[in-house]
């Protein structure tokens, strides 16, 4: 019962968040003057680290020192829930999403997403997917990172999804360092296929160092893909083993 009340109360506000932020990032937006929109993104991206204050998360990010400001970037991440958003926001970086495009069509969020600039992109649509990626590749060039999930979809059970090639073919032919994310713990904060957020808990949000791609050819992406992957798997399962063996408090 404390569960489903705490659910009502985080969806009751979360609404009122959306609905107030939605005129406040219209006006930042008609006197955001940059074409890139960055001052819009900035405030997009405020709303989601409100969005994680009213849930009952310690978002505790890690590895800060390995984005490097200014430098822009093809950001990958494992994808365990929408929860991802909101603690990825936390990153003080001017980017880009590549975002399903479902989610453009919700009201009020797809209003805001098209102020932000983010790409939208059909999974089922090869065409339309490519275009998009055409799409980031112009971002990328003028300064922009951009965002992605390369799983395409949140994972069920939290292991991490095999990983589409064209985010490392982007990164490749525009020669952008890539920069892995590994989320933790969002899972259960908000289940797949649930309205019922979970109880209090930490989510880990980890940095890994960029992977530079000088030297690396599209006919390679496929190993750069798999090396990233890689990456983030390996220190999903560091994360988890810490916490299933925390250090023992010391002894006075």
């Amino acid at each position: 019962m404390l569960r489903l009340l705490r659910s009502i109360w985080i969806w009751t506000a979360s609404s009122v968040l959306v609905l107030s932020w939605t005129p406040l990032l219209a006006v930042v937006r008609l006197f955001d003057r940059d074409p890139r929109h960055l001052r819009t993104g900035r405030w997009f991206r405020r709303l989601g680290r409100a969005l994680a204050k009213i849930n009952p998360w310690q978002v505790r990010v890690s590895g800060r020192e390995n984005l490097v400001a200014g430098q822009v970037y093809v950001i990958v991440s494992n994808h365990q829930s929408m929860a991802d958003i909101p603690v990825i926001s936390h990153l003080a970086v001017d980017a880009k999403w590549l975002v399903k495009a479902e989610l453009f069509r919700v009201p009020l969020l797809g209003w805001m997403l098209r102020m932000a600039g983010d790409v939208p992109v059909e999974r089922s649509d090869r065409r339309k997917g490519a275009k998009a990626l055409l799409q980031c590749a112009r971002l990328l060039r003028h300064g922009c990172s951009i965002v992605c999930f390369p799983e395409g979809t949140r994972s069920r059970d939290g292991q991490v999804l095999p990983f589409s090639e064209g985010p490392f073919q982007l990164a490749i032919r525009e020669q952008v360092p890539i920069l892995p994310l590994v989320v933790e713990g969002s899972a259960g904060a908000l289940p797949r296929n649930s309205w019922i957020f979970g109880g209090s808990r930490t989510v880990e949000l980890n940095v890994l160092p960029a992977v530079a791609v000088d030297g690396w050819g599209t006919e390679r992406s496929a190993e750069l893909r798999d090396q990233v992957r890689r990456s983030i798997v390996d220190e999903l399962s560091r994360l988890r083993a810490a916490a299933s063996h925390p250090r023992a408090a010391p002894l006075n």
